[in-house]
This record gives structure tokens, sequence and C-alpha cells, in this order.
């Protein structure tokens, strides 16, 4: 057993990933949305809304979501976050889980 906590003197971080662990996933968390349109070339993401609501959009499409929900966005489709509520919290896993230079190749800026 591990059990792992959030920085609380950042906005965004990892809990875990394969580069502590043996997982095939990276778990993420955040309390900010982020507007950077982008894809990932292999990677899912799934975010659960633990908290609070948020605005994105996928694939050309707005979304609202509200606390206790989520999404899986799948590899090629483009998204960013527009805005958040003040008291937001997700959740983000990634599989599969990359790192380093192999994670960063993943990502694809979009306009």
């Amino acid at each position: 057993m591990r059990i792992v906590q959030p920085d609380l003197n950042i906005d965004k971080g990892w809990f875990a990933g394969p580069w502590d662990s043996d997982l095939d996933i990276s778990i993420g968390y955040a309390n900010t949305a982020v507007n950077e349109p982008h894809y990932h070339r292999t990677m899912t993401e799934i975010y659960f809304f633990a908290r609070g609501q948020v605005s994105m959009v996928v694939d050309g499409q707005e979304i609202c979501f509200t606390e206790k929900s989520g999404v899986i966005i799948e590899p090629g489709e483009v998204h960013t976050f527009l805005s958040c509520s003040d008291d937001h919290y997700h959740f983000v896993i990634q599989t599969p889980g990359l790192q380093g230079e192999e994670a960063r190749a993943d990502k694809i800026a979009a306009s």
C-alpha cells in the first residue's frame, strides 16, 4: 500500500505513474483549468470532476460539467478547458501512462 497526497502548494500535479511505480497509468489532479488546445497521439485521458463546475471543448463541442461527472477523451480528440469555478477540483487518469520525452511527444498542440 502507498498513500498519496496532493501538493497543496501547486494548482496541478501527479499522484503516481510509471516514473515512480509499476503502474501502466498516470494519475493526476488539478484545481485549475488551463486553456491549451491539444490532442494525444496514443493516450486516452479520463477526467473525473470531484468538485465545482468546469467548461471544456472536446472535438469542437463545448460541454459544461458539474461535480461528480466525468469524460473520457480518446486519442486524436482535440480538447481544452475554458473555465472553472473557484471550488473546482478534478482527477485525471492517462492511459497508457507515459513519462518524460515520450509523454511530451504524445501531446500535440492544436489551433
